[in-house]
């Protein structure tokens, strides 16, 4: 269930800025009927830095209740305090979510040691599987190779979403690490030749929108299929790159009202509305795409 196209899923709001159930129900049924592998609730395309902990945990909740066990959830539950983090696990101990994404602590720019010691506390509170969120443009710390690897022998902690974009980041990590670690992209653009290196899958924010496609990429890859992948991902290449002019999530909402996924595309302050020039890109990024 952690491998292959698993979509960072948005949210999708009502004119109100409150959680729209129908357009969530919509997204769900649509990332089963074109074999998306899971779905992670309320990570940063959930727009989880401007919910409160209580929305959070309904939005998560609800989006369970509508998948219904026909894909996995796995649940955004990273925090820049520890013990948030571990509140936020406990409470999803026994819901049937699958696993958790755990971003690193943002804003206090922990040491490695301080990364390590904040993992190690949320693994040792908790049965879920965790799965480690590296992502420094948006946290102020990176999650280094050698981390990772002390990080991996926690049996619980099982793979790393490295959103980095660094391609030589993977062999550094896969010499200090054993075989059944997960390691999932979370750059789209560079995507398919992560898995090429030797990666196992991608929580994508283009799959929102092209989740066969992804899908199909991403099955390809794993056969080591990789003239087939790019075939596809050759399409989506404009897409991947487009989704990111601006700060995510506020193209992909946009985007997915554009292709009727979503009722509104409502963002919560500080996320604006996107430019024209921006929304000019994107219509011809989906067209060259031919979604």
């Amino acid at each position: 269930m952690f491998t292959g196209s698993i979509v960072a899923l948005i949210t999708p709001m009502n004119q109100k800025g409150k959680l729209c159930r129908s357009s969530l129900k919509k997204l769900v049924d649509y990332h089963i009927k074109n074999q998306t592998k899971a779905i992670v609730s309320v990570g940063t395309t959930g727009e989880s830095a401007t919910l409160n902990q209580e929305e959070h945990i309904n939005i998560v909740m609800f989006t369970l209740e509508i998948a219904d066990n026909r894909i996995p959830i796995i649940a955004g539950t990273g925090a820049n305090a520890t013990e948030e983090a571990i509140l936020l696990t406990k409470r999803f101990e026994k819901s049937g979510i699958s696993g958790c994404l755990t971003v690193t602590p943002y804003y206090n720019k922990p040491t490695q040691e301080g990364l390590y010691q904040h993992f190690k506390a949320i693994s040792e509170n908790t049965e879920l599987p965790q799965i480690l969120y590296n992502v420094p443009s948006r946290t102020g710390c990176d999650l280094l190779p050698h981390t990772i690897a002390r990080l991996s022998k926690f049996k619980n902690i099982i793979g790393i979403k490295e959103a980095t974009g660094d391609l030589s980041r993977i062999n550094k990590i896969k010499q200090l690490i054993k075989d059944d670690f997960l390691l999932i992209s979370g750059d789209d653009v560079t995507a398919l030749d992560f898995m090429q290196l030797g990666g196992h899958g991608v929580i994508s924010v283009t799959a929102n929108i092209a989740a066969k496609e992804m899908m199909q990429i991403c099955n390809f890859a794993l056969k080591n299929d990789f003239i087939n992948a790019r075939k596809i991902n050759q399409k989506l290449i404009l897409l991947h790159e487009a989704l990111f002019i601006e700060s995510n999530p506020m193209p992909i909402k946009w985007i997915a009202k554009k292709m009727g996924l979503i009722k509104y595309d409502t963002l919560r302050l500080p996320m604006t509305p996107i430019m024209q020039s921006t929304r000019l890109q994107l219509e011809k990024a989906v067209k060259y795409a031919n979604l």
